[in-house]
């Protein structure tokens, strides 16, 4: 029996049926050249006969009644593979927009607690001689690096590969404890006295990192650097219902970084002015906009290099995306003063102390979702946009190449829409998570983030080669 770490339980505690906390993946493959007609029956029937579970897809809540007080993990070998994987077939013609509505309605449904806490689709019939895989898995289990790592292990680098193993046998390598390392704490007293005393070496950092907070709140000393709740209250922001929209949009990475190079920002930056340009376009459009600058919640990564365990890892820090500025290129720069100034106050902790820092920092967050006013009050910020670096090296599964992959994230109540990013080969591909409820016509946001590199692209000069 494993206790979830905090940061690791909160995605359970605040976890509902119109908010449930799971993320995912959908990867979308090309048949290999000459594949024969039973080529993917038979890769069906191979993944549905392999049923060895590696970690976290062979773990589940011991007592989900209690996943909201005291969850932990359990290993299993009772898990029925015909619940977990599914094959399913689109309508023809088989285009990204039925593929979307596929996806949409397999996100939108809550997750089964007391099985473990994953599934995996494989869809057929996409055109152009396509396939989909869709795996859904619970935050608690995952963060997006660790989930990029698990998708990567159950591929092949050649496309000769064969008889590659489905992500349930792959997870992520290692199926126990991390080892113990010669002298490291063995007992659970050993182990307390060493967590107490890390807590109280980075007490110091920690107080003095508040402290920074609290002046800033009282004297706006830094003008680029944004706190929680400046943002304003928006359409974004909201009760959320249970019902999601998906959408997606991709273009070369190479068109992304010669902006960059050209603006002096950073890729991230890019990603955020591109949101930010389609967020100003389309609540302008639906006579949304508020007068006061947007701000999104950041996840950074502070998950050592060689880390191979795929519970998370992350911080937050808070950015302004400048939505109240109407010039392309002066917005691009301010977003990334804002992310700055972020950044340096982050980098200032001790790493031993992030993980303390993260939870009292999103505390407010967590809080109000656990005490319903989560879409009632003022956002901590108002929409979360994540990127996540992946595989730069084309990938294949059993010879079929990996095309594009994008992630499917989560929203709560104050956060209907979810923007995220993954690299892979060559590509940057953006993933639209969004409440169908309040979000009409979500895919319009994809389109103009592509209008929006196209004008970033003409400001700064940047030749596009055909």
């Amino acid at each position: 029996m494993k206790t979830l770490n905090p940061l690791d339980a909160t995605w359970l505690y605040v976890d509902s049926a119109r908010t449930p906390m799971h993320v995912a993946n959908l990867s979308i493959y090309s048949m290999p050249e000459n594949a024969p007609d039973n080529w993917f029956s038979d890769i069906v029937a191979n993944l549905r006969q392999t049923r060895h579970f590696a970690a976290p897809f062979n773990l589940k809540l011991t007592s989900p009644r209690l996943k909201s007080v005291f969850p932990t993990w359990s290993e299993t070998t009772d898990i029925d593979i015909d619940y977990h994987f599914r094959h399913s077939a689109l309508p023809k013609p088989g285009g990204e927009r039925e593929l979307g509505v596929l996806i949409s309605r397999l996100h939108s449904h809550p997750m089964d607690f007391t099985r473990p806490l994953w599934e995996c689709h494989l869809i057929e019939g996409l055109e152009n001689n396509r396939f989909a895989l869709y795996v859904k898995v619970h935050h608690s289990l995952v963060d997006g690096v660790g989930g990029m790592r698990m998708l990567t292990k159950m591929l092949s680098f050649d496309p000769a590969a064969r008889d590659l193993p489905p992500p349930w046998s792959v997870g992520t390598g290692r199926d126990g404890p991390r080892p113990r390392r010669e002298g490291a704490p063995s007992t659970p007293w050993e182990k307390l006295r060493a967590g107490l005393q890390r807590q109280g070496e980075s007490l110091p950092e920690l107080s003095r990192a508040f402290g920074d907070l609290a002046r800033q709140a009282g004297t706006h000393q830094n003008p680029d650097w944004v706190l929680p709740f400046e943002g304003p209250k928006s359409i974004l922001n909201g009760k959320v219902s249970a019902q999601r929209r998906f959408a997606t949009q991709h273009y070369e990475l190479d068109r992304v970084k010669k902006v960059a190079k050209a603006a002096g920002v950073t890729v991230n930056d890019v990603f955020l002015g591109l949101s930010a340009a389609a967020l100003r376009r389309y609540l302008g459009e639906l006579d949304q906009l508020p007068a006061k600058s947007l701000t999104a919640g950041l996840p950074v990564s502070v998950r050592p290099a060689d880390d191979v365990h795929s519970g998370n890892a992350i911080s937050f820090i808070i950015s302004s995306l400048h939505t109240e500025l109407a010039d392309p290129i002066e917005r691009l720069k301010a977003i990334h003063d804002s992310t700055q100034a972020a950044k340096v106050h982050l980098q200032s902790l001790p790493k031993a102390g992030i993980n303390n820092y993260t939870m009292l920092y999103m505390s407010p967050y967590v809080l109000q979702l656990l005490t319903g006013l989560g879409g009632v009050t003022r956002p901590m910020f108002n929409l979360t946009i994540s990127n996540v670096p992946g595989p730069d090296r084309p990938l294949y599964f059993n010879g079929a190449r990996l095309e594009q992959m994008y992630p499917v994230s989560l929203l709560s109540d104050g956060q209907a829409l979810n923007i995220t990013s993954v690299s892979y080969a060559g590509q940057f591909n953006i993933g639209f998570t969004g409440c169908r409820d309040i979000l009409p016509s979500m895919q319009r946001l994809a389109v103009y983030t592509g209008e929006a590199l196209e004008e970033l692209e003409m400001e700064t000069k940047v030749k596009r080669v055909a």
